[in-house]
């Protein structure tokens, strides 16, 4: 079973975590389970960027972002070449590190 190694967020996850995850399962669902309270103001549908994530490892592993995701990325703070909105990664069968960028584009907070 493959593992999310979530680093430590101030907000999200002070101390880090790492959890099993199920292939198939999306990185946030995975996080959402355990407790990881990752922001997702449009309910998962691509719509926005708060999920946003930096995969610092296994980023190869996993399908890659279809125009959509790579579109809505080109909104998000702090992008960089292994972001993904974690509504949308996959995981397959390696493990991954992942990285909760400090900041995130939300016009309103829903509180979730």
């Amino acid at each position: 079973m493959p593992q999310i190694i979530i680093l430590p967020h101030a907000e999200h996850c002070p101390e880090g975590a790492v959890i099993d995850a199920q292939p198939g399962e999306t990185v946030l669902n995975a996080a959402l389970r355990c407790g990881i309270d990752i922001e997702h103001a449009c309910e998962k549908s691509c719509a926005c960027t708060t999920c946003h994530v930096i995969v610092r490892e296994g980023f190869n592993s996993m399908e890659p972002s279809d125009e959509l995701e790579d579109d809505m990325l080109d909104k998000a703070w702090g992008l960089e070449p292994n972001s993904r909105l974690s509504c949308q990664a996959v995981v397959v069968d390696e493990d991954l590190v992942v990285e909760i960028p400090k900041y995130t584009i939300n016009q309103v907070s829903e509180g979730h």
